[in-house]
């Protein structure tokens, strides 16, 4: 076994795997990662032992920004901005009403996943562990609040000029709610394991899954106890009041269970741990299964309930709920290990190997359990098989990406991706919550829909292409992503960016 794959880095002290020639470190900037390059090769490595008097002086490094990921932030930003305000006119690409897996559902895993990669890198070194927790901390009831504010009912853009929400109603989950628990979990475990890390490699493809034990150990106790709980929890009838069809008058609907195990919608232990943790009325009002065949002819695009619709059709889910994320703890754990080969292995190919075939079994076990029916993909459950199919997709992406910019420097086509993804809180609420949006709709003339936005959406595009879903689409493409794409990199330019 050659020395290079004997050495590690971990802890403040300790090298990279590589010798000293070309040492490694990774900083955080601006919400994404760095790794600098030693630019001057020493005359001679120092040997084991040897004195640190003897060492030549260090020069100061140059830093060089790891390209990749603000790129694959900035995809997943741009994804989240198309399907959002596309998949009404393209229903193919919005959320699965149920099993499956479409466009959408990437979104969320490749979010988890990044902040993954982020946090291995971030916390590679952590003098202190106790402020590093205090920061960990911190952000987390960050990504709380603007969660709570931008999705559990007070903002109402980018539509309706109010503002505002009734707290018997307020959804206390969301997107930034569920960052914050994965970040948190995976953070903490990183951080209190610091000292726990070998200082050097073992041999084989397997050694960097031992080193990093403790941070798998944690991602395996959230599958286990999702598991149990989906497989073995009893979910009795249970009953809802329909507050939200402006047609008819509030009434109350029951749907009857009594059974443990069930996957489908109406029945399954995910929905009823968030009732019984939040309330029914704190869920999310308008869950994608109202596209399903078994609630509206309009499928798979939203429409009116069928009369024969079973009652669920009609009740809130939350699709960011409590059990699910817990789930999601492991595609933020799969994330951090992409971060942790990225640490540790200094050649272009053994990162990839590492990547690309992990990447490959996930997808090959998520295919095997959904087409068995063992464990089918769904999102809204974010069962075991949709967090193995979507974390091994963004690790295709990641290393495809990878490849691309940060391997053959073909940056330029991707620098769009790369100022959105150094941006990415900034853009994620101007744009992908419509808030830039609804700031610009509060100026109108004489009617609410006679604004800016409405005008440039309608003779600009749909008028232009005389059809509404390709006036949408290309409104979001050119007017949403490529403006938001600009602004991200004038903003760069300007040395300005919105972290937590």
């Amino acid at each position: 076994m050659d020395e290079e794959s004997k050495r590690m880095e971990e802890g403040i002290k300790s090298p990279l795997n590589g010798d000293l020639k070309k040492e490694e470190s990774i900083k955080t900037s601006n919400g994404g990662s760095i790794i600098d390059h030693d630019k001057d090769k020493m005359a001679n490595p120092v040997a084991v032992g040897e004195s640190v008097k003897e060492q030549p002086p260090l020069v100061k490094h140059k830093t060089k920004r790891v390209a990749t990921l603000d790129a694959f932030r900035g995809l997943t930003i741009v994804l989240m901005i198309l399907v959002d305000d596309a998949g009404e006119a393209y229903p193919r690409i919005d959320h699965s009403p149920w099993n499956g897996c479409t466009l959408a559902d990437f979104v969320m895993p490749f979010f988890l996943f990044i902040v993954g990669v982020a946090i291995a890198l971030a916390l590679k070194r952590i003098p202190e562990i106790k402020p590093a927790v205090k920061k960990i901390i911190l952000r987390t009831l960050k990504l709380l609040f603007w969660g709570i504010i931008l999705q559990g009912g007070y903002s109402h853009a980018p539509d309706d000029l109010e503002y505002g929400v009734n707290m018997k109603f307020i959804r206390w989950c969301g997107i930034l709610q569920r960052i914050a628990l994965v970040y948190c979990v995976v953070a903490l475990i990183e951080t209190f394991t610091t000292k726990l890390r070998p200082t050097t490699l073992g041999s084989g493809h397997l050694s960097i899954f031992t080193a990093y034990r403790w941070q798998w150990f944690g991602g395996f106790v959230a599958f286990f106890i999702y598991m149990i709980t989906t497989y073995t929890l009893y979910v009795p009838d249970w009953s809802f009041v329909d507050h939200f069809d402006e047609d008819e008058p509030a009434k109350r609907y029951t749907v009857i269970c009594g059974m443990r195990g069930h996957l489908g919608p109406a029945c399954n232990a995910v929905g009823y741990v968030d009732r019984q943790v939040w309330g029914v009325n704190h869920l999310y009002s308008q869950p994608v299964w109202r596209r399903l065949k078994a609630c509206t002819f309009s499928s798979p695009h939203e429409g009116p309930f069928r009369e024969d619709a079973p009652s669920w059709c009609r009740s809130p889910f939350e699709p960011e709920g409590l059990l699910s994320s817990i789930s999601a703890i492991l595609s933020g754990t799969i994330g951090i290990h992409y971060g942790h080969v990225l640490i540790h292995f200094k050649g272009h190919s053994e990162r990839l190997k590492q990547w690309v075939s992990m990447g490959f079994v996930l997808l090959i076990i998520a295919i095997i359990l959904h087409f068995t029916d063992a464990i089918p993909l769904n999102k809204q459950l974010y069962s075991f098989s949709y967090v193995c199919f979507t974390a091994g997709a963004a690790g295709i992406v990641f290393s495809g990406l990878y490849i691309l910019i940060d391997i053959w420097g073909l940056r330029t086509p991707f620098l769009f991706l790369e100022w959105i993804g150094m941006n990415a809180m900034l853009v994620f609420v101007m744009a992908a919550q419509g808030i830039f949006a609804a700031f610009v709709n509060g100026w109108y003339y004489e009617d609410p829909r006679n604004s800016l936005v409405h005008w440039i959406k309608k003779h600009v595009f749909v008028n232009v292409w005389h059809s509404e879903r390709v006036g949408t689409i290309l409104y979001v493409i050119f007017a949403e992503i490529t403006f938001w794409g600009v602004v991200a990199g004038v903003l760069h330019k300007l040395g300005i960016y919105w972290k937590l």
